[in-house]
């Protein structure tokens, strides 16, 4: 018996939370549909895509001009939607993507999950052995990578990421296998600068739903005292 009446009592207030007309219960019921809709898109994205995150946004100017400022990234997994290929074994197939030759891929420069991950083009792949030329350039020096692992360069920089000295990072390493996020499949322009204002956005439209729902309540209570008017006709 107590069963039931827990089930029932649940029941209505359920019942109560979807029919009241309390401007903070309205405020919630809009809180609540809007974080099941993100959830939904969210958990979408990563079955279609198989990585997390799903999406990026374009913070630096280092793969002008294929990718910008405020770009958003789809991000899926490296071999799917067609086979990885880095920017050598691209110039003998001929695939051009983002304007060049090879896929450009999301790593975690070092392997760190403190910082944020790097989007730049996968140029070649390179074992213990000494890097003598890249992209076809001759090095001034040799370049003895400490593992096996990817060469990566942004578009708009002028040397390849690796033997690069990040601040937070250190020397930037080759890109090891279970470092990379996934490869970009296509970009939007602009709608990335959303995300990187998420806090802000997030409180202008929580404030916007407060203010309507405080704007409806007060409507309401006004009409509610308003006096009826009387059916009779004064003589």
């Amino acid at each position: 018996m107590a069963d039931n009446n827990n089930k029932r009592d649940i029941r209505t207030l359920v019942a109560q939370f979807r029919k009241s007309d309390h401007w903070a219960v309205s405020l919630a019921r809009d809180l609540i549909w809007i974080v099941t809709v993100v959830g939904g898109v969210a958990l979408a994205l990563f079955l279609i895509c198989g990585t997390w995150p799903a999406v990026v946004t374009i913070e630096s100017q280092s793969m002008v001009p294929h990718m910008n400022v405020g770009d958003l990234v789809v991000v899926v997994q490296k071999d799917r939607y067609g086979p990885f290929e880095t920017w050598i074994t691209g110039k003998q197939s001929g695939e051009i993507k983002y304007s060049d030759y090879g896929d450009v891929i999301i790593y975690k420069p070092n392997g760190l999950t403190s910082v944020h991950p790097i989007i730049h083009r996968a140029i070649q792949y390179v074992d213990n052995e000494p890097v003598t030329e890249i992209k076809g350039m001759k090095l001034m020096r040799n370049y003895t990578p400490p593992h096996a692992g990817y060469i990566t360069w942004g578009d708009n920089n002028p040397s390849p990421d690796q033997g690069i000295n990040y601040p937070g990072i250190g020397i930037i390493e080759p890109v090891k296998e279970d470092w990379i996020v996934g490869k970009a499949l296509f970009s939007v322009p602009l709608v990335g600068y959303l995300p990187l204002h998420i806090v802000e956005v997030t409180i202008i439209v929580v404030a916007i739903m407060v203010l309507h729902e405080l704007y409806l309540s007060s409507h309401e209570n006004k009409k509610g005292k308003q006096p009826k008017k009387s059916g009779k006709k004064q003589r």
